[in-house]
This record gives C-alpha cells, structure tokens and sequence, in this order.
C-alpha cells in the first residue's frame, strides 16, 4: 500500500512538471502588424522568452492594453489580454489585478496612450503600487495616427501637428514616475539590446509592487533616424549594474564600455540619473521592495467568496426585477419573510 501511495505521487509530480513547461509557441499568437524594424518586435519577443523562461500558464496570464501600435501587444499574446480604449490602460489592469489578485497582470502602453490622455492614470498607478509590470513603449511620436508630436517628442520636432516644430521640451517619464510617492521600481531600457532589455523585464516582473519600464523604441516608418547615434555609437548608452541591480554579461559589457555602478535603493542618485539624456541611461534606476501594495492594503479577492459575488449580482438584478404577486417580504400577501421566492413560488 505505502509503494502505491508512493507511485502515485511521483505520477502527480511529473504530470505537474509536464504541464508547468511551455514553448515559445504557447504564447504566439497571429503574426505581429508592426513594420519591418519596429522596436516592437523586439519588447514582443522579450516578454514571450520571459513568460516561457518563468513558465507563466497562459490561462494565468493577461495583458492589458490601450490604443497605439504598441497596444496592439495583447493581439500577439496567446494569453489572456484585452486591447482597451485610448490611456485606460492602467485602470483596467488595476480593477483585474484587485479582482484577481494570482494573476500574472502585464500593462503595454505607449508614449502618447500613457503620457497624454493617460497621464492621470499612470501618476495614481504608480501611486497605488500594484503588482504589474508596466511596459512603456516610447518612441517619442504618434505612430498609428500617422505621425503627430507626443509628449515625449525631442523640442524642435517637425510632425503633422508641429510643422515648424515642437515648442515645447520633452516629458521626461523617469524623472515624472520618480517624483511620485509609493514609487517602487524605474527601469530603462532600449530596443536594440535585446539582452539587456530581457533582463530589466525581468527583474520587473519579479518585483513586488508596479515595475515601470520605459523602453526607448525605434520607429522605422515616421523617425527612422531618431535613435541611429546612439545605436551606431556604443559610448552613448550608459550601462547601469550593482549587486542588486543588473549583472552584466561579458560580451554586452565589452561592447558598452560606458559603465556606472549604481545603486538603485538611491533615490537622490536615480533622479540625477533619470535626468540625463546623452548617454542614455539603461538598466535598474531604482528599486525599493518595501513599499506596500494597495491590493494587499485593501486584502483584494480575499472577500470576493462566490456567495459574496452572487448576493451582488442579485442585488442589482432586484432592481429591474418584475416581482410576483405577494412579493418582496412585507408586501401585501407576502409569501415569506426571508429569503426570494424559489422558481416555484414565483410561477404559481
């Protein structure tokens, strides 16, 4: 009897190990509309590599997007994901996340969907410090509406809505995120380095609390030269590691010799760093594990027990609801005083 019992939990714990192994084919989904050099392409092939790496269940997993061609993201995943209205993505993820706080929640947005008609949203997302991993995809212009400025649009930038120019300087999303209290983690990261990029999603994901990364992308169609010095020229990137940052590999930190090993528990020093443009920082800016999730402060799903759920729904059915003679309870000729009328009782 205990070499049956024995067996038998082996049996189960391969079948689980099987069923806890993906492929990158199970989280393939269509074949992505970006054009041909969009750093899209790239975020896209990251975060699958992850999910499969992680062994995240795709019926475990969602994406949440907005509008822009980086929304598109949800499309591609073959997950759970829903591709929402322009810069809602955020408080679409929260209300999943706090209904359904085991899901692995991911957020793709782009520059004009969160730093525009979204920016109230991300400054209270960060805020509330949820457990998502939120993916800024900022190619600073309107891609999928044909080339307009967007905040994050370099001043001087001639567009369809700024022809002799963008008046204004860019918003800078690391130095606004940072700037905002309960902030938890602020990465940075680049299309064209795809190591790296893999890593800071990563270390997002595993973050407790709301993992923002901005990943500069490249934009072949509208600016297909903005990013190419900095591409072209290794010196222009500043490569940020610590021990409880980012480990380098050898062959990335031999091609980006422009180093800083920094800190990121140092807040006053993410902000200096947040601020520089040339070279462009890469890598963890800043990370405190201690800040507390709001789904965790408001103890989300804990009370969401199906007859919690079921006495809500009825409870907003009861208001378009054609009664049956003798009820609700009280009511002249009332059946009952307690509970509603079975199918019987309603039908007589």
């Amino acid at each position: 009897m205990p070499d049956t019992h024995i067996a038998h939990s082996h049996t189960e714990c391969l079948l689980r190990l099987h069923d806890e192994q993906y492929d990158l084919e199970d989280y393939q989904s269509g074949v992505p509309r970006w054009c041909t050099g969009c750093g899209d392409n790239a975020i896209l092939t990251a975060v699958q590599r992850l999910c499969r790496d992680e062994a995240l269940p795709p019926e475990k997993t969602v994406f949440i997007s907005g509008i822009g061609c980086s929304s598109r993201f949800p499309h591609y995943m073959k997950t759970y994901g829903l591709h929402g209205i322009h810069g809602r993505a955020l408080p679409i993820a929260e209300g999943v996340k706090m209904a359904r706080p085991d899901l692995n929640v991911f957020v793709n947005t782009g520059d004009g969907d969160c730093c525009s008609i979204g920016a109230a949203h991300w400054i209270h997302a960060i805020r509330y410090n949820m457990n998502l991993t939120v993916m800024l995809h900022d190619n600073q212009i309107y891609g999928l509406t044909k080339m307009q400025a967007s905040p994050t649009s370099p001043i001087g930038l001639k567009s369809n809505t700024t022809p002799r120019g963008s008046y204004l300087e860019a918003l800078n999303p690391l130095s606004v995120t940072l700037g905002v209290q309960n902030v938890s983690f602020v990465a940075q990261a680049v299309d064209w380095i795809p190591d790296v990029l893999y890593d800071v999603i990563a270390a997002a994901f595993h973050h407790k609390g709301t993992g923002f990364v901005r990943i500069l992308q490249r934009c072949p169609e509208w600016l297909p030269k903005m990013f190419e010095p900095y591409v072209q020229d290794p010196s222009r990137i500043k490569l940020l590691h610590h021990a409880r940052g980012l480990t380098l590999s050898p062959g990335t930190a031999k091609i980006y010799r422009t180093q800083e090993e920094h800190d990121p528990g140092n807040l006053d020093r993410a902000r200096e760093i947040a601020s520089g443009r040339d070279p462009i920082p890469v890598g963890i800016i800043y990370h405190n594990p201690d800040v507390p999730c709001y789904e965790e402060v408001r103890h989300a799903g804990k009370l969401r027990s199906p007859e919690l759920i079921r006495n809500g729904l009825e409870a907003e059915f009861d208001k378009f609801t054609i009664w049956p003679s003798g009820w609700p309870p009280g009511s002249p000729g009332s059946i009952g005083s307690g509970g509603r009328p079975d199918a019987r009782s309603a039908t007589a």
